[in-house]
């Protein structure tokens, strides 16, 4: 259960006239001024129009990127342009995040009105989060709101040390939603519950299958982390990407399934290159054949078969992570065919998250086909893992207030 204020807590009337900071995730891909894409912008629009018509002042707070220092190629004055055009109304846009003029701006905002401070990562402060600039922040505040769940797992100035300088901290919508539906996968799932989990690592993806091991009841698992897999399991798997040092751990992960009754499945046919490159020659074969002289680069159509029938009765499924490797367009297949079978897949939950898993589906254009496409990447695997997110930890318990 969701046990932290949402939006929804706050009486509407409360709303008028207040100023409300929302933390929103607007960190998205700009090159040469122009938005290549504003599907997070979109995102934030239920929770930026509720207080809007509720006669908020509302002020957005967001990142972009990972500037060092103030960089004019990393403003968010795009943003407020484009926001804008969503809105069909004027966004301020406040050339910084904090200080005397900001204080001044923000105060003259009447009530429907909308503001964007400027990137709040050209302050290295946010970062380590300092808490005089935390305090700076929550001066802009009557109410905070965190609607950024892409950034919900870090400990930084705008989504965590403000929280304790604010009377309420509440999650808006999108915040409320993602966690909702995870919640639902995890907490109390309709099984079977099954995982698809990719990417180039198992480093990068361990804590979430060692936690979710204890709860999934199939695991199926493509992308380079499965070289490491099929290397455990005793097979030759030529010049393809393997960590040795986690030979034991995955050899401990498959005994571990065994013995919880989970099915894990590796791939059993690869599509392999002699090098990394988008236009390399691939050669298909089993398992058990790849070359010593080329790599796994992406899985087969009797993998994606095999991954097809376990997702059958599937009533829940989770999605993250990249079958092989989706930056290159002949190492593709195996992702784009396993986003149409979670896509299909109507009589279950279907939740995605992550990068590539996410671009897959936009790319076959079914986003509005699954249930839930998830707005972040680190947050989506943090919880996953089983961990907290300080953005969430850090709001308003509903005991306290209701």
């Amino acid at each position: 259960m969701f046990n932290k204020m949402t939006l929804r807590d706050i009486p509407p009337e409360e709303l008028k006239g207040k100023k409300v900071f929302v933390r929103v995730d607007f960190n998205v891909p700009i090159e040469n001024g122009v938005i290549q894409n504003d599907k997070r912008i979109r995102a934030a629009l239920p929770t930026i129009n509720y207080l809007l018509d509720h006669s908020a002042k509302v002020i957005l707070c967001s990142h972009l990127d990972r500037p060092k220092g103030w960089d004019p190629k990393l403003s968010l004055k795009p943003v407020a342009e484009r926001l804008s055009r969503l809105l069909e109304k004027e966004v301020k846009f406040i050339p910084d995040c904090v200080g005397e003029e900001v204080k001044r701006v923000v105060e003259e905002l009447q009530p429907g009105e909308v503001a964007l401070l400027e990137n709040v990562r050209f302050y290295p402060e946010e970062t380590k989060n300092d808490p005089e600039f935390a305090r700076k922040l929550a001066e802009l505040a009557d109410i905070y709101v965190n609607d950024a769940f892409g950034t919900a797992h870090r400990k930084h100035a705008s989504t965590y040390g403000i929280t304790k300088f604010v009377k309420i901290a509440v999650a808006g919508f999108l915040l409320e939603k993602e966690i909702k539906y995870l919640q639902r996968a995890l907490d109390n799932p309709e099984r079977p519950l099954v995982l698809i989990i990719g990417g180039s690592k198992v480093s990068g993806k361990l804590e979430v299958i060692e936690n979710l091991l204890k709860i999934v009841d199939k695991m199926l698992v493509g992308g380079g982390m499965a070289y490491t897999f099929l290397k455990a399991a005793g097979y030759n798997v030529g010049k393809s990407l393997v960590e040795e040092e986690l030979i034991e751990t995955a050899k401990r992960i498959m005994e571990e399934a065994d013995q919880n009754g989970v099915k894990f499945y590796i791939p059993v046919d690869s599509n392999n290159a002699e090098e990394f490159s988008p236009t390399a020659k691939s050669r298909l074969t089993t398992y058990k054949e790849i070359p010593n002289d080329m790599m796994g680069l992406d899985i087969g159509p009797a993998t994606v078969e095999l991954f097809k029938e376990a997702l059958l009765d599937a009533k829940t499924i989770l999605w993250n992570g990249p079958m092989g490797v989706f930056e290159f367009e002949k190492f593709r297949f195996g992702t784009m065919a396993v986003g149409k079978i979670v896509a299909e897949h109507k009589e279950a939950l279907r939740i995605v998250g992550g990068g590539d898993s996410v671009a897959a589906i936009e790319l076959l254009g079914l986003e509005h086909e699954v249930d839930h496409v998830s707005t972040g990447g680190g947050a989506f695997l943090q919880f996953l893992a089983g961990k907290e997110l300080p953005g969430v930890v850090a709001l308003t318990d509903k005991s306290v207030e209701n």
